[in-house]
């Protein structure tokens, strides 16, 4: 597991209480300097080029870093960052040095917190929700927008609830399409909002080509949705706001996360998606990641994925015949029915994906899905290497 958040030491500091989002520059890149304010030389030896304020380096590295850099702004990374590259994005907090990785340019998907607001209070919530004012949060994205690479492959926009930004969500949104047009943009949301056609209609009126929403549909029965959500009506809304933007022509991904208060209908859930919600673009049955509100409700959340394999394999496989593009994340491949393994995807972030030590000597083991770092809190029991 990655460590992105951490403290650095510095030297040279000029006295600036304002965060700074720093692009690190590598030194294959240093006649390339671009945005004088954000850029950093990222130093691992060698020589360093004029123009830059700042310099980014490692403990490793510290001692060469001070006799070269003159009277340029050092900061020092702990060795455990050492992962860092070209490209890649941080936020620098003068006063506490506290750092946060904000972008990795290899990485294969990038999620940005935009809202730590929302109006659900799920169960099983890793970002449990604040009533706060965090407008911070969308002001910082607008900056960092423009420190992206153009070929930025893949972003994710979650909360919270990212439409509670109001203005902010779509002008967050005219930015990504006019500063990286190709980038796919996925964004996790409860739906609710574009049950408002309104609302909805401006959301498509963006017409941005690699757009997407990622929408929780938890069952059928509209009390047991409200209840995991724990928002009445709930189901409702959300029901009408995927109905708005298919109607709208927009991408929608249905995302179920399977768990004791689900897992007992997701053969029903896909029957009622292939029927009334053809249209979506893709479907996901999730594993359950313990953290945030899921570690207080472990007691209502908590079953061995083992023990719903048979109906989790029912709902992959009609969907699968209904010909609609159907996954299975967050599911390691030996505890899922031998059936539905292609359906399996690595979809878990590299920085929070771990494995058992009995997963050490699995020939399948570059194929699975891994574990959240946090299921050592719980995990199957019937986890076994293939051999």
């Amino acid at each position: 597991m990655l460590q992105l958040s951490g403290f650095a030491k510095t030297n040279n500091l000029i006295a600036n209480p304002r965060p700074v989002l720093l692009r690190l520059i590598g030194a294959d890149r240093v006649g390339q300097l671009v945005n004088s304010e954000h850029d950093a030389r990222l130093f691992r030896g060698g020589s360093l080029a004029e123009g830059f304020e700042w310099v980014v380096t490692f403990e490793a590295h510290r001692t060469e870093a001070e006799q070269v850099a003159n009277s340029k702004q050092i900061i020092v990374l702990p060795d455990h960052f050492g992962y860092l590259g070209d490209g890649d994005v941080i936020r620098f907090v003068p006063g506490r040095n506290a750092i946060r990785v904000l972008f990795r340019a290899t990485a294969s998907a990038n999620y940005f917190l935009l809202t730590e607001r929302c109006n659900h209070y799920c169960l099983m919530c890793s970002q449990p929700p604040k009533d706060i004012d965090d407008s911070w949060l969308a002001a910082e994205m607008q900056e960092l927008l423009p420190l992206l690479p153009v070929s930025t492959p893949f972003l994710g926009l979650t909360g919270g609830e990212p439409t509670l930004l109001g203005e902010d969500f779509f002008d967050l949104l005219s930015t990504a399409k006019a500063l990286i047009p190709d980038t796919a943009v996925h964004i996790l949301s409860n739906g609710r909002a574009f049950q408002d056609f309104e609302f909805a209609s401006r959301y498509a009126s963006l017409n941005h080509r690699h757009l997407s929403l990622g929408i929780p549909l938890y069952s059928i029965d509209p009390e047991v949705h409200d209840y995991v959500v724990q928002s009445k009506g709930a189901f409702d809304e959300t029901v009408k706001g995927i109905l708005n933007l298919g109607a709208l022509g927009q991408k929608v991904e249905v995302r179920v996360v399977v768990h004791k208060q689900t897992c007992n209908g997701l053969l029903e859930l896909s029957e009622y998606i292939f029927r009334n919600l053809t249209f979506v673009d893709h479907i996901t049955f999730m594993g359950l990641e313990i953290t945030g509100f899921t570690r207080a409700n472990m007691d209502k959340l908590w079953i061995d994925p083992f023990e719903y394999r048979g109906e989790l394999r029912s709902a992959v496989q009609f969907l699968a015949a209904a010909k609609m593009n159907v996954s299975v994340y967050n599911h390691q491949l030996c505890v899922l029915d031998p059936s539905i393994h292609r359906y399996a995807r690595q979809s878990i972030s590299d920085w929070k994906n771990e494995y058992l030590d009995e997963c050490s000597n699995c020939s399948r083991r570059d194929e699975c899905g891994g574990f959240f770092s946090s299921s050592k809190l719980a995990h199957s029991a019937h986890i076994a290497a293939f051999q």
